[in-house]
C-alpha cells in the first residue's frame, strides 16, 4: 500500500526529520434470524484477537450483489475448511454484517444439521462463533455457507460507496473495497489474518449499465433478469484476504498486452480516460522490468489499475485489482507537473513490486509489515531508475533516508519489527518505520552484500515461499544462504567469478562467517539510529558508537568512507562500542558513511567538522552530491541533538554559493526555510524579517537564474518549483510581480490558458491573496476534471486568509471530497495564519475525524504529527498535552500521540538552544 505524500510536518522531521476454544469466555450476543436451536446455554468460545489454528479455509466461493441505488448489498460465501482438531465450533471474523442463515456441509455437500445453526457476535473482537451440534472431525473437510448482508460503508474500509459527478453536473456511484490490513470482514465473513491463504471464486451481480471487476478476469456472464447480470470471476492463486478486491463503475479503460503476454488494463472515470495513457505505459513496462528481475513470471492472466474517486491512501496492492487514488494514477500532460509525474510512476512501481512481495510472498503476521512496505518502498527506486531513468530518481532516495531519521531519532519511535495485536495497532504499523526506515535499511544491506547477492538472495526468498508466508528470519537465511552456496562452489567453478568475490569479500569483511542474522537483528529489533562520532588520532581514526536516548544498544554497522588520498571507497564492519581504523597519516581528510548507503548519523569531532568545511569551500566536488547533502544533514541533525553549534552548520552550508547540484542546494535551502516558518509563527518579526532578508540574498543568483516555464531536465525543474515557491513566499517583488501577472493572464483566459505545471502551484497561491482571485480558484477547483491541478488550486487556497470556509468545504464533503480532508488540515497548518485554526479545528472536530478515517489509520497520524508539528513553546506544548488527556481513551492506543507529543518537546529544545545563536548568526550575515 502506498501513503499519500505529506509536507514535512515540521522543523525536525526536516532535521532528524491454534489452542482449543474456551467455553467459559462469555458471549457477546446473537444478531440475525432466529436458530431452532436456541443460544441460552451457548457462551462464545473464543477470548482471544487471533483466530484459533485448527480450522484452515481452503477455498472460498463468494457471491455479492450490491445495490447502488439503495447503497447496501446483500452476499454469500461458502468456505471449503479443514479442520485439524475435533471441535463443534467454527471461529471467523465478521464486522458490522447481518448474518440471515448459517450452515456446515460435509465434503458431499449434505448439511450436518437440519437447523439453521447459532451464530454468536464477539463485536470487540470482530468475530463470529458458529456452532455445529454435530462434531466436525480432525482430519476431515467441511464447507461453511453463510448468508449475510449489509450497508456499502461509509468512509474508505471495507465494501465502500464512492461517487463522482459529470461535468454536466450528475452525481454516479460506485463501489469499491479497501480491505488492508483488517477490512475484508466487513465485506463477507472470513478468515482475516494473513496467513490463511486460500483460493477465492467470486461472482458478482449488477445492473447492465455497470461492468465489474475483481482480481481474476471473468469468465463467462449470465443474464439473471432483464436488469441484473452476474459476473462470474475465474478461481484466483492461493492469498490473504486483505488481497481480495472488486469493483462495480461504469468507468471505461485502457489496455495494452506486457511481452509475457499479461493483459494491462487502466481505469477510469469516462471523462479522465485521457489522462490513462502514461499509467498504462509504465505499468507494462514495470511488470516487465519485474518479472525480468524477479526471475518469477506475474501468475495471473491480467493486471489492472482503477482510479477510485474516493481513497483514503495512495494506493492498494490487491492482486490483479491494484487501487490509486486518482492523483496516484491519473496524468493529465497541461496539468500534471514533472514531479506528479514522478509520484505517479513511483506508485505504480510500488504496487506492482508487491505483487511479488507481499502477494506472493506475504509476512506471518502484521508486526513484519515491513517486509511487504519498506521492500516495496525500495523497489520504488530500482525499478524507476531501471525503467524511466530521466526522472533521475537516486536524488530521491536520500530524501526519504533522511525523513526515517527525522521520525527514528525521537523516544516514540519503535522497532522495524514491532508487536501488533488489535486493529488500530495494526494500522499503526504502516507508518515512516516500515516504509522509509524498512527501505533505507534494504538499501544498505544491498550495498553490503552488493547488488548481485542482494538481487539473488530476495529471488531465492520469492521462490522458496511463493503462495505461502515468511517472517525476518526467512529473508536473512535465503540472503545469507545464497553466499554460503556459492563460495561451496568456487572450487567446481560453478558461479560467476564476480559474484565469488563479492561473497568473499563480505565474509573477510566480517572476519569470519557471516551471521546475517545477528546483524540484522540489531537494525529489525530495536528502535533508534546509532550516532558514530569520528576522531582522528594520527594514523588511525577512532570511531565510536554512541547510544541515542540513553538506551544499550548495540548495532553491526557496515561502516564506509572514502579519504582524499584514494577513490576507492573503503569497508569497515563495526560491532563494537569503539573501533579503530588505519587511514595513514598523509589523509586531509576523511568522509565516513560514502554516499550515505549506511543508516547512521555521523560526527566529526575534535577539528573535524572545521576540516569539512574547508574542504567544501575549497574544493567541494572532491565529494559526490550524495556525500555534501549527507554532511548538511547530518549537521543540521547534530544540531537538534545538542552536539553542535548551529553557527558551524549554518556555515557549513555558506559553501553552497558555489554549489550546482540540486540535492544539496535543496537540503540547505530546505533548512533555513524550516527555520524561517517555525519563527514566522513565534511572534518574532524582526528575526522573521532578518532571515527572509537572508535567504534571498544568500540565494538570489540561483532565484534569478529560474525561468517561469517547463524547460530543463527533472533535476532542474525540481529546483525552479522550490525555489520560487520560497521566494514567493518571502514576498520577493521580482517573484510576486511575475506570478501576479501569470495569474492575472490566465484569469483572462477564463480558465483555458495552461500555465506551465512546474510553477502553477506558485502561481495559484499568489492569485488566492484576494478576494477575486480566491473566488475564482475555488470556481476552477470545483470544476477541474485534473486530480493534480485541485490539488495545486487547493493548496493555494489553503494559503490565503479564508482558511475556515475550506475546512467547513472539507467536513462537507461536497466541493472538497472526505478524502482530502485530513491533507487540507495540514496544508491550513502550514499557513502562519492557519496553524492555530487547524489545530482548534482538530480539537473540536475529533470524534467526527477519528469516525471518518479510523482510530490508527495514517491520516490520523498525520492530522495529529502534522497540526502539533509547528508548536515551539511550552504553553503550546501543555495544550497539547491537555488535549490527548482530554481523550486518553483514544490517545492511550496511539503511538502518534507520544510521536506528536516527542516533536512539540525537541521544538521547544531547539528553541531553546538555538534561537538568540541564530538571531545573533543572522545579524552578522547582513552586516
Amino acid at each position: 500500500m502506498a501513503l499519500v505524500s505529506l509536507f514535512a510536518l515540521s522543523l525536525f522531521h526536516v532535521f532528524l526529520v491454534g489452542s482449543q476454544p474456551n467455553s467459559s469466555q462469555q458471549a457477546s450476543g446473537h444478531q440475525g434470524a432466529q436458530s431452532l436451536l436456541g443460544t441460552d446455554n451457548l457462551s462464545f468460545p473464543w477470548s482471544r484477537l487471533r483466530l484459533p489454528r485448527y480450522i484452515v479455509p481452503l477455498h472460498y466461493r463468494l457471491l455479492l450483489h450490491p445495490d447502488l441505488e439503495n447503497l447496501n448489498f446483500t452476499g454469500s460465501v461458502q468456505i471449503q475448511i479443514d479442520v485439524q482438531n475435533n471441535t463443534n465450533w467454527v471461529v471467523l471474523h465478521s464486522k458490522g454484517l447481518q448474518i440471515s442463515r448459517a450452515t456446515i456441509l460435509n465434503q458431499n455437500l449434505a448439511h450436518l444439521s437440519e437447523q439453521v445453526l447459532p451464530v454468536l457476535h464477539n463485536p470487540s473482537h470482530e468475530q463470529i462463533g458458529i456452532f455445529s451440534p454435530r462434531v466436525l472431525s480432525s482430519g476431515q473437510k467441511y464447507f461453511l455457507y453463510i448468508e449475510f448482508g449489509a450497508k456499502l460503508a461509509e468512509g474508505f474500509y471495507g465494501f465502500y460507496k464512492s461517487t463522482y459527478r459529470t461535468s454536466s453536473g450528475e452525481t454516479r456511484n460506485l463501489a469499491s473495497t479497501h480491505f488492508e490490513p483488517t477490512s475484508a470482514r466487513m465485506a463477507f465473513p472470513c478468515f482475516d489474518e494473513p496467513i490463511f491463504k486460500a483460493n477465492f471464486s467470486v461472482r458478482i451481480r449488477r445492473s447492465p449499465e455497470y461492468i465489474s471487476l475483481s482480481n481474476m478476469p471473468v469468465v463467462k456472464t449470465v443474464k439473471i433478469s432483464n436488469d441484473l447480470i452476474e459476473d462470474r470471476f475465474a478461481a484466483s492463486v492461493k492469498m490473504s484476504t486483505y488481497l481480495v478486491a472488486f469493483v462495480i463503475c461504469d468507468f471505461k479503460s485502457v489496455t495494452a498486452t506486457t511481452s509475457s503476454g499479461v493483459k494491462v488494463s487502466i481505469y477510469a472515470a469516462a471523462e479522465k480516460w485521457s489522462q490513462t495513457n502514461y499509467a498504462l505505459e509504465v505499468a507494462v513496462k514495470m511488470l516487465d522490468f519485474y518479472e525480468e528481475y524477479f526471475n518469477i513470471r506475474y501468475p495471473l492472466p491480467k493486471q489492472d489499475l482503477i482510479a477510485i474517486p474516493d481513497f483514503q491512501s495512495g494506493a492498494m496492492e490487491n492482486w490483479g485489482l491494484t487501487t490509486y487514488r486518482e492523483t496516484s494514477l491519473l496524468f493529465d500532460p497541461p496539468t500534471s507537473s514533472i514531479s506528479d509525474k514522478l509520484w505517479v510512476t513511483m506508485v505504480i512501481g510500488h504496487e506492482l513490486a508487491h505483487q511479488w512481495f507481499g502477494n506472493l510472498v506475504t509476512m506471518k503476521w502484521w508486526n513484519d509489515i515491513w517486509l511487504n512496505e519498506g521492500f516495496a518502498r525500495y523497489m520504488e527506486y530500482i525499478s524507476v531508475e531501471a525503467t524511466y531513468p530521466e526522472l533521475k530518481v537516486d536524488e530521491y532516495l536520500l530524501d526519504t533516508c533522511f525523513a526515517a531519521v527525522g521520525h527514528d531519532s525521537l523516544n516514540s519511535s519503535r522497532p522495524i519489527s514491532s508487536p501488533a495485536e488489535n486493529p488500530t495497532q495494526i494500522k499503526e504499523m504502516f507508518d515512516t518505520v516500515s516504509y522509509d526506515k524498512g527501505a533505507c535499511v534494504l538499501h544498505m544491506l544491498r550495498h553490503f552484500l552488493t547488488d548481485d547477492v542482494f538481487q539473488s538472495g530476495i529471488v531465492r526468498y520469492l521462490r522458496k515461499y511463493s503462495y505461502k508466508n515468511a517472517h525476518n528470519q526467512d529473508l536473512w537465511d535465503s540472503l545469507a544462504n545464497v553466499c554460503s552456496d556459492m563460495l561451496l562452489n568456487v572450487i567446481f567453478r560453478l558461479w560467476p567469478h564476480v559474484l565469488i568475490s563479492n561473497c568473499l569479500l563480505q565474509y573477510l569483511f566480517a572476519g569470519e562467517h557471516l551471521d546475517l542474522t545477528a546483524m540484522m537483528n540489531t537494525w529489525t529489533l530495536q528502535k533508534g539510529i546509532p550516532l558514530v562520532t569520528v576522531t582522528r588520532k594520527g594514523s588511525r581514526s577512532v570511531v565510536t558508537l554512541k547510544f541515542p536516548h540513553l538506551f544499550s544498544f548495540l548495532w553491526h554497522i557496515p561502516l564506509t568512507y572514502k579519504t582524499d588520498v584514494s577513490s576507492t571507497i573503503h569497508r569497515h564492519l563495526m560491532t563494537t562500542q569503539t573501533d579503530s581504523i588505519h587511514i595513514g597519516e598523509e589523509v586531509s581528510w576523511v568522509k565516513v558513511n560514502a554516499d550515505m548507503t549506511g543508516y547512521y548519523v555521523v560526527h566529526y569531532e575534535d577539528g573535524g567538522w572545521d576540516e569539512i568545511n574547508k574542504l567544501l569551500r575549497e574544493n567541494h566536488t572532491a565529494l559526490s552530491y550524495k556525500d555534501r547533502s549527507h554532511l548538511i544533514h547530518n549537521a543540521f541533525q547534530l544540531v537538534t541533538a545538542g552536539h553542535l553549534p548551529i553557527n558551524k552548520a549554518l556555515d557549513l552550508i555558506g559553501y553552497l554559493r558555489y554549489e550546482s547540484h540540486t540535492v544539496p542546494l535543496l537540503q540547505g535551502l530546505g533548512y533555513l526555510e524550516a527555520f524561517y516558518r517555525l519563527i514566522e509563527k513565534r511572534h518574532e518579526p524582526e528575526l522573521t524579517q532578518n532571515l527572509g532578508t537572508y535567504i534571498l540574498r544568500f540565494f538570489r543568483a540561483v532565484i534569478d537564474q529560474q525561468t517561469w516555464s517547463d524547460s530543463g531536465s527533472v533535476s532542474e525543474r525540481r529546483l525552479r518549483s522550490e525555489v520560487l515557491s520560497l521566494a514567493c513566499h518571502l514576498d520577493d517583488p521580482p517573484c510576486l510581480e511575475r506570478a501576479q501577472q501569470s495569474f492575472k493572464d490566465w484569469l483572462q483566459s477564463n480558465g483555458t490558458l495552461n500555465l506551465p505545471t512546474d510553477v502553477a502551484e506558485i502561481v495559484y497561491t499568489v492569485g488566492a491573496q484576494d478576494n477575486d482571485g480566491w473566488t475564482s480558484l475555488l470556481h476552477a477547483y470545483n470544476n477541474s476534471l485534473s486530480a493534480a491541478q485541485k490539488h495545486k488550486i487547493l493548496f493555494a487556497l489553503t494559503h490565503s486568509r479564508d482558511t475556515n470556509k475550506l475546512l467547513e468545504l472539507g467536513v462537507e464533503g461536497k466541493v472538497i471530497r472526505s478524502q482530502d480532508l485530513s491533507s487540507l488540515i495540514l496544508m491550513v497548518a502550514r499557513n502562519p495564519r492557519g496553524y492555530q485554526l487547524a489545530w482548534t479545528f482538530v480539537k473540536t472536530n475529533w470524534d467526527m475525524l477519528v469516525k471518518r478515517f479510523q482510530l490508527g489509520s495514517f491520516c490520523i497520524r498525520n492530522i495529529l504529527i502534522g497540526t502539533t508539528g509547528h508548536f515551539s513553546s511550552p504553553k503550546e506544548l501543555t495544550e497539547v498535552q491537555l488535549f490527548f488527556e482530554s481523550i486518553k481513551e483514544q490517545s492511550s492506543q496511539l503511538r502518534a500521540t507520544q510521536v506528536a507529543l516527542d516533536n512539540v518537546r525537541k521544538n521547544v529544545r531547539w528553541f531553546q538552544r538555538n534561537l538568540e545563536p541564530l538571531r545573533d548568526w543572522v545579524n552578522d550575515q547582513l552586516k
